[in-house]
């Protein structure tokens, strides 16, 4: 009966892994059989399994059919190259990643060695799979560290870091079986390639299957910054000093209030005269003075709301983001909206012009471009609700292979930060002397080197791990577990790298895990204590905190303050219990509810972007395919652009304006148009498009029967991608505008997300109409000139002098027939279209219009 119960009440992810404990048996029951092999035999049952993929009509299906060899090939080829064999739970890790599941699995438990189970095995298709890393060394170390594997099996590995690689470079990268790289770089990539003119030169080919590593600093964490690519907005760069000056002469309360909580500064009315009086202007809110009010803000923001050494650190004269989850340097991120320039006249340095956006995307849009996704960390399950909902990613916690030994100790928690310290350093000195390793977290830059300075003091010899030191970091953090070490780490806290301790280190405890304050995410927090307690080791984790710790001061319920009140303690006494830590657990989680709200809230509006980035990307890539023939949407284009031609000018009967029509039609298409035709094609037609569309087509056609087929639909291609970037960046900077502004719709009792949607759609409208109208104007103006000489380098040279006006360019071939618009070779002075080009058969609406 008990056992019935226990069946019935026991969790969904227990009763997962009962079922991959019944796969897991599968697969070991094949170890002894491929032990047997030889290297070369087990290489070519290897290859075998490859091909039965490969040639399968259903290559899913084909997956799950070689799954128990595949895996139990790869785990002994694990022990023979790496010497490392794969325990139970690391296969169930495998099985979850292969299911596109996120697996939790606790510091020390191999992640690394886990993925190359997947990985081996959806490689078998002959698709890249992408191993994503939160850093360039985890990902040069992993895929250096499981190199001899994968080539043992017949793979390639590529990395792809920062760096100066070029295009060919990358293409080699992303061209291997295997390939090891970091967020960053995979995003921007795929941007960069949605930015190229030749099909050949684009890196990313597939988004077959990606393995994420430290899942939640990438999808959750780093979720709220979406990828930009930016060039300059060409704009004025004179009023951020001006609002500076004018920020630091407010006052609190008097004229703004101050909301730490939300991150927020409103001006009062009184606020709002002063500062119309120090910019001298009379209204700070008309049309003309508007972008003042907006750096206004900015400047306080930046004044009161972000901190040096903590949002942000000043370095070789220039501001560079700190990562609030990592403690990392975000080098080449920039705030937007004016906030990075507002910071950069509060510290007083060279401000940089205002860009604008080329290109972007969400971690969580790019992500989602992959046929199957795949997660690992140490902690997930605070976030499960969120992978489920924006992912479609389960979170299942895998147990682990031996029990964890580590104690977490409830929170201690003082006063005042000064008390809070003082109890810290004689903690540390204490553990100090008795040779215990003590791993300090902090939550800013700030604070590290706050208690470098009192460490420094008391003399005691100590590591600080920070951003400042990032390159350090592993060598930093892989001697954090020596007899006697200190180290004082951000919040990285040497995410990725195994902190390993000797046999006398585990006598005296293991690793010591000090926190300085709460994180505003429990992840973190938890990232810190798995530090310590890897695969069975002792160790101890306890947090030090203060009413003055930000998270206390801005989100923590006043019970703790009352309690602390009651007890009347002394100076230096803390209070430690379960329903303190209780409290600030509750805080952590309204934060977390908070920054899901942003999160989805960004995710929102750009998933509106997204449909509209997938729709260019796919037009861009019809273009790029060298197969595809562009003249059939330049016909249906023509006559889109003839249509807009006319309700431009309104003309719509024969009684309405054809001089402007005429006009129009010669600055926008280089065009003659004659009236008196137009009226009698009208008359017999009752429509002006069929006119108009044969002088076009014919002026267009002639220009272009000088150049052979293949250059010509280069040229084609190549006025159409660029007519289609450049209006491309134009929307995305309206979009910008349109989204900052949005929110004031919520006053009007109008939901600024619909109203976005709707706008954005309207403008996606216009856009489309426009690209179509813009190709044809460009292609219709541009000039061509034969080229003098055969050489074919000359004849390539001369395709890419496209310019889009009228002055022209020169392109290659061996027809020397005259251009419409240049002068008559027979030297009448007269250009040829009106001179000798104008002998030779008409027919139609264009007769006419010749003779005319």
């Amino acid at each position: 009966m008990l056992t019935l119960v226990k069946k019935i009440f026991s969790s969904k992810n227990d009763r997962l892994i009962r079922h991959y404990r019944k796969e897991i048996r599968k697969i070991n029951s094949l170890e002894e059989s491929y032990q047997k092999l030889s290297d070369e035999d087990l290489k070519a049952a290897f290859l075998q399994l490859k091909i039965q993929v490969q040639e399968a009509q259903d290559s899913k299906k084909a997956l799950e059919e070689v799954l128990y060899d595949s895996f139990a090939i790869t785990r002994e080829a694990s022990k023979r190259v790496l010497k490392l064999r794969h325990f139970d739970v690391q296969l169930i890790g495998g099985i979850v990643l292969h299911e596109g599941k996120i697996a939790e699995m606790k510091t020390g438990e191999g992640k690394t060695l886990v993925a190359t189970l997947p990985v081996c095995l959806n490689a078998m298709v002959g698709k890249s799979v992408h191993i994503v890393t939160v850093n360039d060394y985890l990902a040069q170390r992993d895929a250096e560290l499981m190199r001899p594997l994968y080539e043992f099996l017949g793979y390639s590995v590529g990395v792809i870091v920062s760096g100066n690689y070029d295009d060919n470079d990358r293409l080699q990268q992303y061209s291997s079986d295997i390939v090891y790289g970091t967020n960053n770089e995979f995003g921007f990539d795929y941007l960069r390639d949605n930015m190229k003119y030749d099909f050949h030169q684009k890196v990313q080919k597939t988004h077959h299957f990606a393995i994420v590593d430290e899942v939640d600093s990438i999808l959750i964490d780093e979720a709220r910054t979406p990828l930009i690519i930016s060039g300059p907005a060409n704009r004025t760069l004179d009023n951020y000093k001006a609002a500076n000056v004018v920020a630091l002469k407010l006052e609190e309360e008097k004229h703004y209030t101050l909301d730490e909580k939300n991150r927020t500064i409103l001006l009062t009315e009184e606020g709002v005269n002063e500062a119309e009086k120090l910019f001298g202007v009379d209204n700070l809110y008309s049309i003309e003075n508007a972008i003042l009010a907006h750096h206004l803000d900015q400047a306080l923001k930046a004044n009161k709301l972000f901190k040096k050494d903590k949002d942000y650190v000043v370095r070789e004269g220039e501001v560079v983001i700190v990562d609030e989850f990592t403690g990392r340097l975000s080098e080449g991120r920039r705030f937007s909206e004016g906030l990075h320039q507002a910071l950069e006249a509060k510290e007083g340095v060279q401000i940089k012009e205002e860009s604008q956006t080329l290109a972007d995307i969400t971690y969580q849009n790019y992500f989602r471009l992959y046929e199957k996704l795949a997660g690992m960390t140490g902690t997930a399950q605070t976030e499960a609700s969120e992978f489920l909902q924006i992912y479609n990613l389960e979170v299942v916690s895998i147990p682990t292979n031996v029990p964890i030994l580590r104690q977490d100790l409830n929170d201690l928690i003082y006063k005042t930060e000064a008390e809070k310290f003082k109890a810290l350093v004689a903690k540390i000195i204490e553990l100090h002397q008795k040779g215990q390793p003590i791993l300090v977290g902090t939550a800013s830059i700030e604070k590290s080197e706050k208690i470098h300075e009192l460490l420094q003091k008391e003399r005691i010899p100590h590591s600080v791990l920070n951003a400042k030191q990032h390159a350090k970091e592993a060598e930093i953090i892989k001697d954090a577990g020596r007899k006697g070490a200190v180290t004082i780490a951000t919040n990285m806290a040497g995410r990725g790298v195994d902190i390993k301790i000797n046999d006398e280190v585990r006598s005296l405890g293991g690793l010591y895990i000090i926190g300085t304050e709460r994180h505003e995410s429990r992840r973190i927090d938890n990232q810190l204590r798995g530090r310590s307690g890897r695969q069975g080791d002792p160790g101890t984790s306890q947090f030090y905190l203060s009413l003055e710790d930000p998270l206390l001061r801005i989100f923590g319920s006043d019970k703790i303050k009352n309690i602390m009140d009651k007890l009347g303690l002394d100076e230096g006494e803390h209070i430690e219990s379960h329903l303190v830590t209780r409290s600030v657990e509750n805080a952590q989680k309204k934060v977390e509810s908070m920054h899901f709200e942003a999160r989805k809230h960004l995710l929102e509006y750009d998933d509106v972007a997204n449909e509209q980035r997938k729709a260019i990307y796919r037009v861009r890539d019809e273009m790029l395919d060298p197969n595809h023939n562009i003249s059939h949407k330049i016909i249906e284009n023509r006559q889109e652009a003839i249509a807009m031609l006319l309700q431009k000018c309104e003309v719509f009967s024969e009684e309405d304006d054809l001089g402007l029509l005429c006009a129009q039609a010669q600055e926008d298409f280089n065009a003659l148009l004659n009236q008196d035709s137009l009226k009698e094609y009208y008359k017999i037609n009752h429509n002006f498009e069929g006119y108009i569309e044969e002088i076009l087509s014919h002026d267009y056609e002639e220009k272009m029967q000088i150049l052979d087929e293949k250059t010509r639909n280069e040229i084609e291609k190549l006025v159409y991608l660029q007519t289609l970037d450049n209006l491309w960046r134009e929307h995305l900077y309206v979009m910008d505008n349109l989204k900052t502004g949005i929110g004031l719709r919520g006053y009007n009792q109008k939901d600024p997300l619909v109203e976005y949607k709707k706008e954005s759609y309207n403008l996606f409208l216009e856009l489309a109409a426009q690209i179509k109208y813009t190709a044809i104007k460009m292609l219709q103006k541009v000039q061509l000139k034969p080229a003098v000489k055969e050489n074919e380098k000359e004849a390539e040279l001369a395709r890419q002098k496209l310019t889009n006006s009228t002055e022209g360019a020169t392109f290659g071939n061996t027809k020397t027939k005259p251009v419409r618009n240049e002068p008559c070779p027979c030297g009448s002075g007269k250009k040829y279209k009106d001179c000798c080009g104008k002998s030779g058969p008409k027919s139609g609406a264009l007769a006419k219009h010749k003779e005319s």
